[in-house]
């Protein structure tokens, strides 16, 4: 390629880029890049990251990024390529019709999408409606049934300004996002950034009038800034130096159309001048005439000189309304004029004409003035003279509905018929949309009578496919007529151009008061057919299920409700279940109605499990209802579809519900059913199902083995105890084999699992004491002593092992080895001082009979030494509050069996309670209360009673002090 082409092509491109708009030049391309809207964004991310996008309602000011938002998204989803294919904008504004539903949206939104190997995105597509509040209440209805229809493989945005003009069963299908204004930091911001981009030279001053003129609307802020550098001659490719000329304040508020601050404050010079002539309105009235010859809006000039007005508080409304009182002049009186001849009565006709000749021609748009002038004339009886006026008025505008109104009227109103019908056929020929000509049409021929005539225009009407109030008034003419068999065929054209469920449903109605429920029924079953399941509508089924149950056709009404319930998705038949629980009330037997509730409750677990197949409390309750049903196949399928849904990871947690699924299945079949070999598969399944090695439910096991034996499988049984216990051993398991095996009286296969449980957990006292009470039933001493004792070796790690030394001594105990008993305390003391210890010892000591089965007094004493001996070893280690709790049970014990001397000897060990203070680490001190024990700390405990006694004291003086002055 040469190099004159290359520059050429360069030149070419550079031009192209001079022409891009800046807004979308500068148009975000990524989410990030949107600022301001924080909370959508955050939003629109995570549905980025899953590529699961839902429906979208974006709304808000216009210029907030509503519109970047969503094609940023896009572009994300689907690259640069893909968009072309995958992305439908539209302009709801422009193609605001239910046409453009059923041809444009429907069309796309029905093409399949396949994968690029280039580019990941999700398998859908996106149309995106702007200004979606545009559009008629039929068209969003056409939308809203499409987006359910398509919703796999489509996702709809709807832009809108204001959410209200949405209707609500469109709204609730979409995710809502509410676009705030943005900030004045951020749009001077946004224009600063692009002012130096494109080398744009600006005076101070410049983006704060951009954002005040563009009322927050960032789009066209930038639009004003490009309009002014083109002004200006900015150009990007230039270095600042060269650009001589910059945008300006007064550049900025011409172009937006703004009225400048000097002419509005002349203007309210001269409205607050302080005579109030007529010369002072003159003034006003040509000033304003001025600004608006100078280009300026009106509406600007007002809006402006309110604002000022308002901002300063120039004028009050009190004041408004008083001078307008007080300036207000007296209503012009037309003199009275009396014709008393033809000549005059010609002189003020042709003066009158003249007038309204001279008001034509200064504004020959003005339709107003052109039917005064006609209306003047028909007062005059000048007929041709009016219809001449009329004709030149259409021949100025002749799509003046109002125009040929007044034209048509004249006529009518003076009984000229003929001259009627012919204004009538060329204004129905000229403007065949306006429904107002023909109604009037038609009303005038059947005022006079033709009803021929009337049926004609009604055809002519028709061939053009009017709204569907035209219809409806068209078989309501051959109604009042008895012309049933005409009004039926309407109905059939009619339902042919608008085949809305409402229609269906009024034709159904007509054919109820004139047909025959055969008529009715066929209605009812063509309307079926012909919406099918994409637009059919409960209302239909409702209607025709009320149609039946008025003719005691109550079988008929159930299966039409029953059809309607299997076709029709939960979000579009509530009304239907309402009609249909209501009729099963009214005339329905108590398994009909009972069937309809559980159809209605069915459906309701059905939409919960499809939201989420993993609520699992969803899925019980859905299997109780059919477990209620009493129906095997319909509960076994929603066992199986239960089961299928196995929790996301192998935490134990999640595990637990789902588990009792199974469980309640093999139940089920086991109690239920009677399948005992179904209950088997089921065991076996879930247990090949659960990951042993990280977790395992003990229950299954058990429940599986106690199902075998009472299948008197015994060796099945202790095969999958034995599978459980060797794969994953738990505590639960092994009390559990146990346990089978004591009722068996398999005392050796006992022996076994407890080694082989001590031996899995052998820190357990649980079993170290349950194997010694095996021993112990079994009279086997030796063995009970030998296992207590190896478990008494492992104490430091028992998980109890005061449970384990109870047990122990209570054996010796019973066993009446005293010696051994009081061995076993010693030694336990020796490891431990608990005074719990002491105080079960003193009380051993003290059961211990003699040989004759009495209790010697030698045994108080040997009891009392315990206590004197704990009293002692606590005493040492300084544990007081201990020392109180023994000296408490030591009480007790002396006032059970001991002398006044004895008790006495305990109470005077007995400490007196005492409030103390004690420092703390950080310097602060805190109250606490010590015991003070007589033997030990005589010095306190006597100054402790010196001062109660002197407090004693003091109150009883105090006590005869105020008995004189109560006196």
């Amino acid at each position: 390629m040469s190099t004159s082409k290359k520059k050429q092509i360069n030149l070419n491109n550079k031009d192209n880029e001079k022409m891009i708009p800046w807004v979308e030049k500068y148009r975000p391309q990524t989410l990030d890049q949107v600022a301001f809207q924080d909370h959508a964004i955050s939003v629109l991310k995570k549905s980025l990251q899953s590529m699961n996008l839902p429906h979208l309602l974006f709304y808000g000011s216009p210029g907030t990024g509503k519109t970047s938002t969503i094609l940023a998204l896009a572009n994300e989803l689907f690259g640069m390529e893909l968009m072309k294919s995958r992305v439908l904008e539209l302009n709801a504004s422009d193609e605001r019709g239910i046409s453009i539903i059923r041809e444009k949206v429907k069309n796309f939104a029905r093409i399949a999408v396949s994968n690029s190997s280039e580019h990941s995105c999700p398998p859908y597509k996106i149309i995106i409606l702007d200004e979606a509040d545009s559009m008629t209440q039929d068209a969003q209805s056409a939308l809203r049934r499409t987006m359910e229809t398509y919703s796999k493989i489509t996702r709809f945005c709807l832009i809108c300004n204001y959410i209200t003009r949405i209707i609500g069963p469109l709204a609730s299908r979409c995710s809502k996002f509410q676009f705030k204004p943005l900030s004045f930091q951020h749009s001077m911001e946004k224009l600063k950034y692009i002012a130096s981009c494109e080398n744009v030279k600006y005076d101070k001053g410049v983006i704060e009038m951009l954002i005040e003129q563009s009322n927050g609307d960032l789009r066209k802020a930038i639009t004003f800034l490009q309009s002014a550098a083109r002004l200006v001659d900015s150009e990007p490719n230039k270095s600042s130096l060269e650009n001589t000329r910059s945008i300006s304040v007064e550049l900025i508020s011409e172009i937006s159309g703004t009225v400048p601050d000097h002419i509005i404050q002349h203007l309210l010079s001269i409205c607050f001048s302080s005579k109030s002539t007529p010369s002072q309105y003159h003034l006003i009235d040509q000033y304003v005439s001025e600004i608006v010859a100078e280009g300026y809006s009106a509406n600007q000039v007002i809006s402006q000189l309110h604002d000022s007005i308002v901002s300063n508080e120039l004028i009050s409304a009190e004041q408004l309304l008083r001078e307008a009182f007080e300036r207000q002049e007296p209503a012009l009186q037309a003199p009275k004029q009396r014709l008393t001849d033809l000549e005059e009565l010609h002189e003020f006709q042709g003066r009158k004409r003249k007038e309204f000749e001279d008001a034509i021609r200064r504004n020959r748009l003005a339709v107003g003035q052109w039917v005064r002038y006609a209306k003047w004339e028909l007062e005059q009886k000048e007929f041709a003279r009016a219809r001449s006026i009329f004709e030149r008025a259409l021949d100025v505008d002749a799509t003046n509905v109002p125009l040929w109104l007044h034209y048509i009227e004249s006529e009518i109103k003076y009984r000229n018929i003929n001259h009627a019908r012919n204004l009538f056929d060329r204004v129905v020929t000229l403007l065949p949309r306006v429904d107002k000509f023909w109604f009037k049409y038609v009303y005038m021929e059947e005022t006079l009578g033709n009803i021929s005539g009337t049926r004609q225009i009604f055809e002519r009407w028709m061939s053009w496919e009017p709204d569907e109030a035209a219809w409806y008034a068209y078989i309501r003419l051959e109604e009042r007529y008895k012309e049933i068999s005409r009004a039926r065929a309407i109905f059939e054209r009619f339902l042919a151009l608008y085949p809305e469920p409402k229609n269906w449903i009024k034709w159904a109605h007509f054919e109820q008061e004139y047909g025959t429920p055969d008529k009715v029924r066929e209605v009812f079953t063509n309307a079926i057919d012909t919406l099918g399941e994409e637009f059919m509508d409960e209302k239909i089924f409702i209607a025709y299920g009320k149609f039946e149950t008025k003719l005691k056709e109550y079988e008929r009404a159930r299966v039409i409700y029953r059809y309607a319930l299997d076709r029709l998705p939960r979000s579009k038949s509530e009304a239907l279940y309402d009609a249909y629980s209501s009729f099963e009330k009214q005339f329905g037997d108590k398994e009909g109605i009972e069937e309809t509730i559980m159809a209605k409750r069915r459906v309701l677990y059905e939409e919960q499990i499809k939201e989420n197949p993993k609520n699992y409390d969803a899925w019980f309750d859905y299997i109780n209802l059919e477990e209620s049903s009493n129906d095997p196949e319909k509960i076994r399928n929603i066992y199986e579809r239960a089961i299928v849904h196995i929790p996301p990871s192998n935490e134990k947690k999640h595990w637990r519900r789902y588990i009792y699924i199974w469980i309640f299945y093999a139940l089920y079949e086991e109690l239920e059913t009677k399948d005992y070999e179904r209950c088997r598969q089921v065991y076996k399944e879930c247990l090949k199902l659960i990951p042993h090695k990280s977790f395992t439910f003990a229950k299954i096991w058990v429940l599986y083995a106690k199902f075998e034996i009472r299948r008197l499988n015994l060796s099945a049984a202790r095969k999958y105890l034995g599978m459980a216990i060797g794969m994953c051993p738990k505590s639960k398991l092994f009390k559990e084999y146990i346990e089978l095996e004591l009722q068996l009286r398999e005392f050796d296969r006992c022996r076994t699992l407890y080694e082989k449980f001590i031996e899995y957990d052998p820190y357990n006292c649980y079993a170290w004491i349950k194997y010694a009470e095996l021993e112990h039933m079994l009279e086997d001493y030796a063995r009970v002593r030998a296992i207590f004792e190896l478990a008494i070796e492992e104490q430091h790690n028992l998980d109890m092992p005061e449970l384990l030394w109870k047990a122990y001594i209570d054996f010796e105990f019973e066993e009446g080895e005293y010696d051994r008993t009081r061995m076993l305390y010693e030694r336990l003391l020796e490891r431990t001082q608990h005074v719990k210890v002491w105080i079960s010892f003193a009380h051993f000591e003290f059961s211990v009979p003699d040989d004759l089965g009495n209790n010697p007094e030698d045994s108080k004493e040997r009891a009392r030494n315990v206590f004197q001996r704990a009293y002692k070893s606590l005493k040492e280690q300084d544990l007081k509050e201990e020392r109180v709790i023994l000296l408490e049970a030591w009480k007790q014990f002396e006032i059970s069996n001991g002398d006044e001397k004895s008790l006495k000897a305990v109470e005077d060990q007995m400490p007196q309670v005492a409030k103390s203070r004690r420092k703390l680490d950080d310097g602060s001190y805190e109250e606490y209360y010590d015991y003070i024990f007589p033997t030990e700390d005589k010095k306190n405990f006597k100054l402790l009673a010196m001062a109660q006694k002197w407090a004693a004291e003091n109150k009883k003086k105090q006590n005869t002090t105020e008995k004189p002055t109560e006196n």
